[in-house]
């Protein structure tokens, strides 16, 4: 199936991607699939078929998750990104079908983007992989403050957070910024001297969306 009215926006942390989602929903009269929107089918699903997605919810001591090393924490995912790509593809087949553009900050791969859009219809936004690393905690969500009160709580406090220091680095690894830069699609970099008003309209040329 292919996807004519969706606008898919992928990439690393920190590139603004949800910030343009809601701004693009807004401007053009189109839906926003922000960042996540899967976990409105969360409740439902089953932990056999959906181990990765289902694992937050049904985890008894949130301290062992951030105890995992970096090789069960990029496991769990790139496992996770695999089925929040199955309930995001059931989510679009019914807003596709609106007549309004729908626009998605996606966990949907780059070969299963090639498979259901086209060039114009998909943004890969980019951002340096140590901005995600060294600013993790200094955003207030309040997830991530919630982390951060579980390292701090650890026996070995340091050791706790270089270790999952070292998990965000896995996943923000040069390898998967790479992969991304070079996927064929178009591609836009954060940069900090331009402004939302100026990315929104590079955004915009480069989709074709007046």
């Amino acid at each position: 199936m292919k996807f004519e009215n969706v606008y898919f926006f992928n990439g690393t942390a920190y590139a603004g991607k949800s910030t343009m989602v809601k701004l693009l929903a807004e401007k053009h009269g189109g839906i926003a699939c922000e960042e996540n929107y899967h976990n409105a089918l969360q409740d439902g699903l089953d932990k056999d078929e959906f181990p990765g997605l289902t694992y937050t919810r049904d985890l008894e001591d949130w301290h062992d998750f951030v105890r995992r090393t970096p090789d069960e924490y990029e496991a769990w995912i790139d496992r996770t990104s695999k089925e929040c790509e199955k309930l995001e593809l059931l989510i679009l087949k019914d807003l596709a079908g609106q007549n309004k553009p729908v626009f998605v900050d996606t966990n949907i791969s780059i070969e299963t983007l090639r498979e259901i859009s086209d060039r114009d219809h998909v943004m890969i936004m980019l951002a340096d992989p140590m901005i995600s690393i060294n600013r993790f905690f200094q955003r207030p969500d309040r997830e991530k403050q919630f982390l951060y009160r579980l390292l701090m709580e650890e026996a070995d406090p340091e050791a706790a957070m270089e270790n999952f220091r070292q998990c965000l680095a896995r996943i923000n690894s040069p390898d998967r910024y790479n992969r991304f830069l070079h996927s064929g699609f178009r591609v836009i970099t954060r940069d900090d001297s331009r402004s939302i008003e100026e990315t929104l309209s590079l955004i915009e040329a480069a989709l074709g969306l007046r």
